[in-house]
């Protein structure tokens, strides 16, 4: 077993092995983070953690809540997620590698990461200025058939955008998409309107096969309500947005 210590960043969303993960950091407790990373070499991987919240608010509040207007606001590394909030996470995350990171002269910072490699959550450490985990690497194996469903998903995922995206949308043309598996399944997870308990669910699937297989359903079924809904708003499905941190 493959064990990491990395610092840990809890999001409201779930970040795929390939995805790009613009981040907009204004909470000191990311701002020691992003220090932190910041103190490795430029030729080395500056490495975190992504973990989607399962019970907690990504960002802590600041000022005296309701009801009780005289409560103070929570301060800390694990500030949002309760007394043990290894509770709060979804245990199986993602890795991020900061490609970017730009201070701002305000001392906030803009950063710019790369999902690498999915990982299980197996323990959560507050007693630092941000969070930090022990990690376990999890393999990406293929399992059965992962190629054929693949073609099927891509079918799928092209009829599924043409009836999403309207037609002043941008698409992902045939030329922009993969045709292994196991990037068409992190693809696919990403860019599917889904929310967030669908989408761990696809992250934490035990193999690519498994995870398209699951994917072939989901887009089909999709694809049939919005067959039905024709003034759903259209989406843009290649890009991700910037957490408000």
């Amino acid at each position: 077993m493959t064990t990491v210590r990395l610092p840990l960043f809890p999001l409201n969303s779930v970040l795929f092995p390939g995805l790009v993960l613009p981040l907009n950091i204004f909470e000191e407790r990311y701002r020691a983070m992003m220090r932190e990373l910041l103190k490795t070499g430029e030729d080395e991987p500056r490495r975190f953690a992504v973990v989607a919240i399962r019970d907690g608010r990504e960002v802590a509040p600041t000022a005296p809540g309701l009801p009780d207007q005289t409560a103070l606001p929570e301060r800390g590394p694990a500030a949002g997620f309760g007394p043990d909030p290894i509770q709060a996470f979804h245990r199986v995350g993602c890795i991020a590698d900061a490609a970017t990171i730009r201070e701002r002269e305000d001392g906030s910072f803009e950063v710019l990461a790369t999902g690498t490699t999915r990982v299980r959550l197996l323990s959560v450490d507050s007693s630092g200025p941000f969070l930090t985990a022990e990690l376990e690497e999890i393999a990406e194996d293929s399992g059965d058939g992962a190629g054929i469903l693949a073609e099927g998903v891509l079918r799928a995922f092209r009829n599924y955008q043409k009836r999403l995206a309207g037609a002043r949308e941008r698409s992902l043309t045939g030329a922009e998409l993969p045709d292994e598996p196991s990037v068409v399944s992190y693809l696919v997870a990403a860019a599917a309107v889904l929310d967030i308990p669908a989408k761990q669910r696809l992250l934490q699937a035990p193999d690519t096969a498994t995870r398209l297989a699951e994917e072939l359903k989901l887009l089909r079924a999709e694809t049939a309500v919005i067959r039905h809904l024709p003034s759903l708003p259209a989406v843009d499905l290649t890009r991700t947005p910037t957490s408000p941190n």
